[in-house]
């Protein structure tokens, strides 16, 4: 069974969004920030790491980037709702830093499913 990361501020999200891959099948792990996502991953490598860009403490980039200097064979995505420069330009920013894929809030399920399981195959 693969092992799901997902690093978010919201607990809604976190919830929502483990739920239903728990429901797909998936382990699925949460941390709130960068620094609690990079401190569980290096306890137990998670396939796939799904990470937020606006937080607190350690935001996305940041994590995105320490990352890939400690693992870089992990698989990213990121998501953003905004923040002051909107979501595209913190996601073109996630993708050039490492991220496979982004997704801007609110994200369709479906095709985050769709990338998820093709990122896991």
């Amino acid at each position: 069974m693969s092992q799901i990361l997902i690093i978010d501020d919201d607990e809604q999200i976190q919830e929502m969004l483990q739920q239903i891959f728990e429901q797909e099948g998936f382990d699925v792990v949460v941390a709130s920030d960068g620094r609690a996502g990079i401190r569980l991953h290096r306890k137990k490598p998670a396939d796939l790491v799904i990470t937020d860009i606006i937080m607190p403490d350690q935001e996305g980039i940041e994590t995105i980037q320490k990352f890939r200097e400690e693992f870089p064979d992990v698989r990213i995505i990121a998501m953003s709702g905004g923040g002051i420069v909107g979501p595209s330009s913190y996601l073109r920013l996630a993708k050039k830093f490492g991220a496979m894929h982004t997704f801007t809030k609110p994200i369709d399920m479906k095709d985050l499913l769709d990338v998820v399981r093709k990122s896991l195959a």
